[in-house]
């Protein structure tokens, strides 16, 4: 745990995933499970009746904005939200300070996405409540990262396994896709972990997040070939090219066809490999990202992250307020209607 960013608790921001150790990820998984009903609309939850959500997206989303406004509906919050740029004071040249002050004083939450590194955390300075990062440049995705690792570990428990000793291929863009940072970082809590990783030519995997994985006593192995990182792998995560974080020059360079398809598993001898990627994957043909040749194939987990979003960003908003789970089902009900289409 960073001694810059104390555990993370009630009251505190979510700016990092080294605000995790072991023992309070697994309670926050604990939670995340408990929320379930609640997130599949089993049931209808009360418990953040009167609290305010300002939702503040200064980069295009549609996942990560609509699953945190969607998990802090169901807790029974409200919304408040503004998306990009030209639709804030920002464009009339208000700071991010100011902007941040103002807006926690309408909010209980806030949750926060911008297009620079380290930005979320000058809102978080500013505010007077809780700050939950939601991507900041190429800096840290954590809400992602534990979605990932949730859904990871229910992949993995099916099939009579558990992180400690996976073997994960990473592949794509691993300079701009903070996904892959904040995943590695917080998978690094666990042991004895191997890493093969692939990407295009300077899209590589920054130093300092491979020296933390190995810090941790993990292996990571840079491959040249997409079949090279994905043979034997439990897992295989693949991320797009980030190509609005990049020059024209450098996003042509090594980057056509398909990352990942049903022909590169095969040729690995891993068809069953657990599929894993955190959307939203460029389906244009020669993106170079996943294909969608794989989407019948057993191990693929993609709509089960997005899916399992909901829980852990409900299990992050009870955290940031303090929210037992106890209060929780106090407050939630059974649903008297059905949202399922007939055959």
């Amino acid at each position: 745990m960073s001694e810059d960013h104390p555990l993370f608790e009630q009251g505190r921001h979510l700016l990092s995933v080294s605000q995790f150790t072991r023992e309070n990820l697994r309670a926050f998984f604990d939670l995340a499970d408990a929320v379930d009903p609640i997130a599949k609309r089993q049931a209808v939850c009360t418990v953040l009746d009167g609290a305010m959500l300002g939702s503040l997206f200064f980069e295009p989303s549609t996942r990560t904005r609509l699953s945190f406004e969607s998990a802090f509906l169901r807790l029974g919050g409200e919304v408040t939200t503004t998306t990009g740029f030209t639709f804030s004071s920002m464009a009339k040249g208000e700071s991010i300070a100011d902007t941040s002050r103002v807006v926690s004083g309408y909010s209980d939450v806030l949750v926060v996405r911008h297009p620079d590194k380290g930005s979320v955390a000058e809102f978080a300075e500013a505010s007077t409540v809780p700050v939950i990062n939601a991507g900041d440049g190429a800096g840290e995705h954590p809400s992602q990262a534990l979605l990932d690792v949730y859904t990871l570990d229910k992949e993995l428990t099916d099939r009579g396994k558990t992180i400690d000793g996976c073997h994960m291929a990473i592949i794509g863009d691993l300079k701009f896709g903070r996904t892959v940072h904040s995943l590695m970082k917080l998978m690094s809590l666990y042991k004895d972990l191997t890493f093969t990783v692939f990407s295009p030519v300077s899209l590589e995997l920054p130093t300092e997040i491979e020296q933390y994985a190995v810090r941790h006593g993990h292996r990571v192995h840079v491959t040249g070939t997409v079949v090279e990182a994905v043979t034997g792998a439990d897992a295989v995560y693949a991320t797009r090219v980030q190509r609005e974080r990049m020059t024209e020059e450098l996003a042509q360079a090594n980057t056509q066809g398909d990352l990942l398809n049903w022909s590169i598993l095969a040729e690995a001898n891993n068809l069953e490999a657990i599929i894993m990627h955190p959307l939203p994957r460029d389906s244009r043909p020669d993106s170079y990202d996943l294909s969608s040749d794989v989407d019948d194939l057993p191990g693929l987990a993609i709509f089960h992250q997005t899916d399992n979003g909901l829980n852990v960003r409900m299990a992050i908003f009870l955290t940031a307020l303090g929210v037992s789970i106890e209060a929780v089902n106090l407050t939630t009900k059974q649903r008297p209607w059905k949202a399922t289409l007939r055959s």
